[in-house]
């Protein structure tokens, strides 16, 4: 990826930006740098949080860059020239759930995130390749995990969805179940976790309670809680 800048995005809400000055005197913005065309995809869909995808700007393959976030006093900005990054509703809310995903990403315990070693390898070495395993993760939308009855527990119970968007594309026979079975193989749950239910679905299949009570994975930027 280029590291150059080729603009900026501001981050911050209308209405901070329309504030007085006098009250609200500074503007959150990102950089905007050229992408791959596989990092622009991931962007899209969700799948890189330190990106975030732009509509206006992606024909020139150039994403949001959040690990650069800073602040600038409005004064200044009011001399740019503004271009909109957004034309439907949809695609300004796909944004805010980039910036979402990006600060509130929970930070899974020491265990959890050397359990999932393999199957995290897997996963990410597999995503964009033209098997089997890669047109299962590009159909799936997100994969969640319910600790219970806490993730610092000794002993802890783990319930995992894999929420998919669809099913895959060019396989004769779609078997879910055999394939996330071959997945979850690599989870090494070890004395400190047991696996009680893994449930493949819709979004529309899970209750809101499942949802909220669960954590996203992010398989390449798995955070690690601070240790004692």
């Amino acid at each position: 990826m280029d590291g150059a800048l080729h603009g900026l995005v501001v981050l911050s809400q209308t209405c901070d930006v329309v504030r007085d000055c006098r009250d609200r005197p500074y503007i959150e913005v990102a950089p905007l740098i050229e992408a791959s065309a596989e990092q622009l995809e991931a962007a899209r869909r969700l799948k890189m949080p330190a990106y975030a995808y732009i509509p206006a700007v992606a024909e020139r393959r150039l994403v949001a860059h959040l690990d650069r976030v800073m602040t600038v006093e409005k004064s200044l900005v009011a001399r740019w020239r503004r271009v909109p990054g957004w034309e439907h509703d949809s695609e300004v809310r796909a944004f805010g759930q980039a910036l979402a995903r990006k600060r509130v990403r929970f930070a899974f315990p020491d265990a959890f995130t050397e359990a999932i070693k393999r199957l995290a390898a897997r996963l990410s070495k597999q995503h964009e390749k033209q098997n089997e395993d890669g047109a299962y993760l590009r159909a799936l939308w997100q994969i969640r995990v319910r600790a219970a009855p806490a993730w610092e527990g000794e002993k802890v119970d783990l319930e995992w969805w894999f929420i998919k968007h669809y099913d895959p594309e060019g396989i004769e026979k779609v078997d879910w179940p055999a394939v996330v079975e071959s997945w979850m193989s690599l989870f090494d749950a070890g004395e400190c976790f047991t696996v009680s239910g893994v449930i493949v679905c819709r979004l529309e299949d899970m209750t809101a309670r499942d949802y909220v009570e669960s954590d996203i994975l992010e398989f390449e930027h798995l955070s690690t809680a601070r240790k004692k």
